[in-house]
């Protein structure tokens, strides 16, 4: 049997997460450790996760929880606040005390969601993330950031609230569709130019990343681990992560979230890396190697859109500060920096590496 892998992510509160086949079955361990003295659980996933979550459910009873299974819309359609009161209302109905846990299980918007109801129920109840998606278990699960979305954009209304655990059962990327797998690479590149030069050596060996997904994921978690465990509330390094994102998330908020996060943080790193090559930050060389790796892995590396309208949105993104307009970029591989109020002329040309021709 495939040994687990565990990494601590340090803290106010240190948590593990656990990595490889079987890890869900670690939930029974939980009960006498991080979510000891709970008697109740309130389990989150969409519809499509049923067995997976029926499973997790059944741990749990068989651990002496009353635990109940909680269906939520699919993907971003889960992350309003209309499911979220929702959600309010079945954890007053199953009695949920602080004493007790919520456990989302699915992929990142799942994991959001749930977070952000279990640091709003009672003013914040223990969670444990089951990441079932690529991207939900090196991105969204990890960390403690929780949020939903509203019509000013994505994930505005939130709170940062660290899970007790997370449980990254590698068993449940098979049934992942190969759309789904490819866009959580996105997030994984993304800790290789920020962090980890290996994560890029072995994405250009193998850029599907099928040959080596264990340790991509643990890569991944490492570097989110190393930032968040540094600086849980977003004002120094962990501001790194959001490296491609500013970019990323105006897409989705004109896209109305049709587009799949990780394709849209493809975009996103390209163009930080132009806007860096632009302000004399990254050399051409480098900037290159970003377009080169993201397109080799099949992910999108242009966007047909206006961007008037894009640029309007990302002023009002969660890094901007008062009228500012802030960049993660890169100083060299595994250097990232903050790049504030960029050239209207830099913006324009990074905009143009990334346009698509009509």
């Amino acid at each position: 049997m495939t040994e687990l892998q565990r990494i601590t992510v340090a803290g106010p509160v240190p948590y593990e997460v656990v990595i490889g086949p079987g890890a869900t079955a670690e939930l029974a361990l939980l009960t006498g450790g991080a979510i000891a003295g709970a008697t109740r659980a309130a389990v989150v996933h969409t519809a499509s996760l049923a067995a997976v979550a029926g499973g997790v459910v059944e741990t749990l009873q068989q651990a002496g929880l009353a635990a109940e299974a909680l269906v939520v819309p699919d993907g971003e359609q889960a992350k309003t606040a209309g499911v979220a009161a929702g959600l309010w209302a079945e954890l007053g109905r199953l009695g949920l005390t602080r004493s007790d846990v919520v456990v989302g299980v699915g992929g990142g918007a799942v994991t959001d969601l749930a977070g952000f109801v279990a640091a709003t129920w009672l003013r914040g109840v223990r969670v444990v993330q089951v990441p079932t998606s690529l991207l939900g278990m090196v991105d969204a699960a990890v960390g403690g950031k929780t949020g939903i979305n509203t019509a000013a954009g994505k994930n505005l209304v939130g709170a940062f609230h660290p899970p007790v655990a997370v449980l990254i059962d590698t068993d449940t990327l098979d049934g992942l569709p190969e759309e789904e797998f490819r866009s959580g690479l996105a997030e994984v590149v993304k800790c290789g130019f920020i962090a980890d030069a290996a994560v890029l050596d072995l994405l250009t060996a193998d850029p599907t990343g099928r040959s080596s997904t264990t340790e991509l994921i643990a890569r991944a978690v490492q570097v989110k681990a190393d930032a968040v465990g540094e600086d849980l509330y977003d004002t120094g390094r962990r501001e790194f992560l959001n490296y491609g994102h500013t970019l990323a998330h105006a897409i989705e908020k004109v896209e109305d979230f049709g587009w799949r996060h990780g394709d849209a943080v493809a975009v996103g790193l390209v163009f930080a890396a132009e806007l860096g090559a632009a302000a004399g930050r990254l050399s051409r060389a480098e900037a290159d190697r970003h377009r080169d790796l993201v397109a080799a892995m099949g992910l999108p590396v242009t966007y047909a859109g206006d961007f008037a309208e894009l640029r309007a949105v990302m002023a009002v993104d969660k890094k901007s500060r008062g009228s500012s307009l802030r960049f993660v970029v890169l100083d060299g591989l595994g250097r990232p920096g903050i790049l504030t109020d960029p050239d209207e002329a830099w913006l324009r040309t990074a905009w143009a590496a990334v346009e698509q021709s009509a």
